[in-house]
Parts: C-alpha cells; sequence; structure tokens
C-alpha cells in the first residue's frame, strides 16, 4: 500500500495516569482521519519473538515484528478499548505501524484501539478488562 503519511504532530498527546494506568490522551482536539502517532520500537524477526513475554509486540508481516517496549515508544502507552468505545485504529502502511483518528477527538480524552482477540484473550480476559466499554457493563 502507498499511502502517504502527514506529518505527525506530537503535540496532539501527552502521557498521563488513566483509570487503566498510564495512558495516551489527546493534548489538543483531533479530527477524524488525522495521523497521531507511529508504533516503533525495535524490529525483531518474527521467529525470533516466539517465546517472548512482552507485551508490547506488534506484528508487521510475516517476517518481522515490532517490539515497542522502550519507553521511547510513546504509543506502548495507548490502552485497549473493546467494540466501538474505540476512537483510533493501527495501520501498517510501507511495514510501518501508524496510529490514526477513527473519530473526533476531544482535548483531554483518552486515546485507545482494539488490541484484537488473541491479544485480548493472552493478556487482558484473564485480569478482567478495564477499558471503557466494559466499565460502562458494570
Amino acid at each position: 500500500m502507498n499511502e502517504e503519511i502527514q506529518t505527525l504532530d506530537k503535540s496532539y498527546y501527552k502521557v498521563k495516569r488513566g483509570v487503566s494506568g498510564l495512558g495516551f490522551f489527546a493534548a489538543k482536539d483531533i479530527k477524524k482521519g488525522d495521523w497521531i502517532i507511529e508504533y516503533i520500537g525495535i524490529i525483531k524477526k518474527n521467529e525470533d519473538v516466539v517465546g517472548d513475554t512482552t507485551k508490547y509486540l506488534f506484528d508487521v508481516n510475516g517476517k518481522f515484528t515490532i517490539d515497542g517496549s522502550p519507553r521511547y515508544n510513546t504509543a506502548r502507552y495507548i490502552n485497549h478499548s473493546c467494540k466501538s468505545y474505540g476512537n483510533a485504529v493501527w495501520k501498517i502502511v510501507n511495514d510501518r505501524i501508524y496510529i490514526r483518528a477513527t473519530k473526533n477527538i476531544k482535548q483531554g480524552q483518552e486515546i485507545t484501539f482494539n488490541y484484537g482477540k488473541e491479544y485480548f484473550d493472552a493478556y487482558i480476559k484473564p485480569h478482567g478488562c478495564k477499558c471503557g466499554a466494559c466499565k460502562v457493563k458494570k
């Protein structure tokens, strides 16, 4: 895919404490469709991550995975959200992972997206989900 990514604006976000621990929040209003941040980290061959216990692995393609555990990867603080409560989505463009707003996000709102069933079942479900959608159910 050859989609153009606009310049990512670091003033869009800040990391602070939220209901699920540290979270990723809008520092100013973000419009639906805006690119927010790139998910970065250490590039590893897929065969090298078998058995890896970090929770920050992001499979890019059949060849490599990004280990986003280093603290310089600010996107690692984007928390999971079930169903349609998330306001962002990840997208792979030219073997890089970007986060894009799927809704208008107001200043101060937490930026979240769905991590997917496999991640949810392995890491979230055993401890109970704390996302906004699940808190509303309680």
